[in-house]
C-alpha cells in the first residue's frame, strides 16, 4: 500500500492537498521532508510532482495518510464491487432466480444500496490496518530475495488461504450466535436467494469483522507486497463469486457458490470462505443432495 500511495500522491493527492491546504513558503519545508517516493523508488525512479511539498499536510503526516487511504479504499471497494457483481450478473448468474418466491421486490436495488452504504464505513474501520503497513509496522516485504527462505515465496499463498479460511470460519460462526446475529449479521441474511450484488450488502461492522484475518496475516507472517495486492483483489472477487447462486463447483473441498447458496438457504451450514475443511471439522458442512438446488429454484 505504501507503493500505491507514493504513486497516487505523485499523480493525484499532492495537487489536491496543495489546493485545499496550501502552504506559503515550501523551500524550507522541503529540507525537512523524508525522501519522497522512497517506496515506489525501490521499483521505479518516479520523480515527485511539483506540488509534493506545497501543502501544509506533508506526505508523512498521519491525518493526511489516513484521509488518502480512506478515499483509496472507498473508491477501490466500490469499483470492485460494482464491476465484479455486474460482470457476473450479466454472464453466469441464473436470472430465473429473480422469479423465485423468496426473492424480494426490487432486491438488486436494495442489495446495491446496502453495499454502497457499507463501503465508506468499512473503509474507515480498515484505515488503521493500512496505516500500520505503510509505516513499516507489518511483515510485508518488497522483493522475493527478502523472503525468509526461497520456497516461502510460493508457500505464502497456501499459508494465507489456510489462515484466512480458518479465521473467517470462526468469525462467521460467531456472527451467527443469537446474541450477535440480530445486531450484525441478520442484515446480510435478508437475501435468502442472493444475487452477486449481495456480496457486500451487509452491516459494515459485519463485513469488517470478516476481513480481520486478511489484515492480521501480514502482521503475523511475512508477505510479499505484490502478493498482498493480488490476494486482496482475489479475495474481493471471490466474495462476489460465491454469491452468484450458481453451482460453478461441486467440489467436496472448495467452498464455492453451491456451498454458500446453501448457507443462505439453510442458515446454520457452510460458514467457510475458501474450503470446506473447517465446516467438516466443526460439523457444519452440508452438500446439496441430488437436485436439491434445482428444486430450491422452483419452490
Amino acid at each position: 500500500m505504501d507503493v500505491i500511495l507514493d504513486v497516487l500522491d505523485t499523480f493525484v493527492f499532492d495537487r489536491v492537498y496543495a489546493s485545499v491546504l496550501p502552504i506559503g513558503n515550501t523551500t524550507l519545508e522541503y529540507a525537512f521532508q523524508p525522501p519522497l517516493n522512497q517506496h515506489v523508488g525501490r521499483y521505479y525512479p518516479l520523480q515527485p510532482s511539483e506540488w509534493a511539498t506545497a501543502s501544509s499536510w506533508k506526505r508523512d503526516y498521519l491525518p493526511r495518510q489516513a484521509a488518502s487511504l480512506f478515499f483509496l479504499m472507498w473508491f477501490f471497494g466500490v469499483a470492485m464491487y460494482l464491476f465484479g457483481s455486474t460482470l457476473l450478473y450479466h454472464t453466469i448468474f441464473d436470472k430465473s432466480l429473480l422469479q423465485h418466491p423468496r426473492i424480494l421486490k426490487n432486491q438488486i436495488a436494495l442489495e446495491i444500496k446496502q453495499g454502497l452504504l457499507a463501503m465508506p464505513i468499512m473503509s474507515i474501520l480498515t484505515v488503521p490496518f493500512f496505516l500500520t503497513e505503510i509505516r513499516g509496522w507489518s511483515k510485508l516485504y518488497d522483493f522475493a530475495s527478502e523472503a525468509p527462505f526461497p520456497a516461502y515465496n510460493y508457500l505464502q499463498y497456501p499459508l494465507f488461504i489456510a489462515f484466512t479460511d480458518s479465521g473467517i470460519y470462526w468469525i462467521h460462526r460467531w456472527l451467527h450466535h443469537p446474541l450477535v446475529y440480530r445486531w450484525l449479521h441478520k442484515k446480510h441474511h435478508k437475501w435468502v436467494v442472493p444475487t452477486p450484488f449481495a456480496s457486500y450488502a451487509f452491516n459494515p461492522v459485519d463485513g469488517w469483522s470478516q476481513s480481520l484475518p486478511y489484515h492480521l496475516f501480514p502482521m503475523l507472517f511475512p508477505l510479499q507486497k505484490s502478493a498482498y495486492i493480488g490476494l486482496f483483489v482475489f479475495v474481493t472477487m471471490w466474495t462476489v463469486v460465491i454469491h452468484d447462486a450458481e453451482c460453478l463447483s461441486r467440489s467436496a473441498v472448495v467452498n464455492g457458490p453451491e456451498c454458500h447458496t446453501l448457507h443462505h438457504l439453510y442458515f446454520n451450514y457452510n460458514y467457510g470462505q475458501f474450503t470446506t475443511l473447517w465446516d467438516r471439522l466443526g460439523g457444519t458442512y452440508r452438500k446439496a443432495k441430488g437436485d436439491e438446488l434445482k428444486a430450491v429454484k422452483t419452490h
